[in-house]
């Protein structure tokens, strides 16, 4: 089974609305921006795969420019309101990498779940690796109606040119499509929407299977009881997408490995597998 590495490149933090949704229609929206409790800070997670095919990185983090002013825009209610963050230039994946033994030109292939800043920040450093983003992702992250969306298209690196995901795998376990990024099919693409509408995950097959979970919840926590997050701009196909990880977890052992939750390296460590009981998701 590949090595896998847990990257974490700062953190964030968010209006407890956006973890757990609040709320139906507008007000769920609008509690994203005014509730008054707050997350913890929060880790901001990409993955290293060391494949015998190549590294493969899954997601690339955040970059301390966002410390720069101007570097969001002014004009969003998001970055206005609703987030924090917290990110040194030694915690970019470039560092990281190099701190891992990997330089950043071994990375052969990148994955981004979706294109939110925090994983998609780092794409500075890649500049010899394939990127793999869906197409409908990238599009509709693009132009101003991306930045509408709270993406940041602009920041971008302009050689910046990716690869579109291609789903001709066939089904894996409860997922109908999935695409294999190694020749052995051993590290596979999976379709998660949800958190945004063209969300992807990456499994590493093995025993115990590793979920590269981006942002399709917050916590295990919030996947095990089955809860939306506030981002997700229809949570029935976001607890659709939860349905399907349990599914997968109880046809086989599988660790779940979301993006921003602080017990994510440690279950990767101890290969701590995803218990699903018949309360919650069933």
């Amino acid at each position: 089974m590949p090595g896998v590495h847990a990257i974490r490149t700062g953190f964030v933090q968010v209006r407890k609305a956006q973890q757990q949704s609040k709320g139906k229609g507008l007000a769920r929206i609008a509690n994203m921006l005014v509730d008054p409790e707050w997350t913890e800070w929060l880790p901001i997670y990409a993955w290293a795969i060391e494949h015998e095919e190549g590294v493969i990185l899954v997601d690339t983090g955040e970059t301390s420019r966002v410390h720069q002013q101007g570097y969001f825009p002014g004009w969003h209610p998001f970055y206005r309101r609703a987030t924090h963050f917290s990110v040194h230039a030694d915690e970019e994946i470039g560092t990281q990498l190099r701190n891992l033994g990997i330089s950043p030109r071994d990375v052969r292939q990148v994955v981004l779940t979706h294109l939110h800043t925090d994983h998609a920040g780092g794409l500075k450093d890649l500049t010899s690796a394939r990127s793999w983003v869906s197409e409908q992702e990238f599009k509709r992250a693009s132009g101003f109606g991306g930045r509408i969306q709270g993406y940041l298209p602009h920041r971008w690196p302009r050689w910046w040119e990716p690869s579109f995901i291609r789903f001709d795998g066939g089904a894996f376990g409860p997922f109908g499509q999935s695409m294999s990024l190694t020749k052995s099919g051993d590290v596979l693409i999976v379709p998660t929407p949800g958190h945004t509408p063209h969300h992807v995950s990456v499994v590493v097959r093995g025993s115990p299977t590793l979920f590269i979970a981006g942002d399709t919840s917050y916590s295990q926590e919030l996947l095990i009881a089955g809860k939306s997050d506030g981002v997700s701009p229809s949570e029935d196909v976001a607890k659709t997408t939860l349905a399907k990880i349990a599914a997968l977890a109880r046809e086989r052992p599988l660790v779940y490995l979301p993006s921003h939750d602080p017990q994510s390296e440690e279950r990767l460590l101890n290969r701590s597998v995803l218990a699903i009981e018949k309360a919650g998701l069933c």
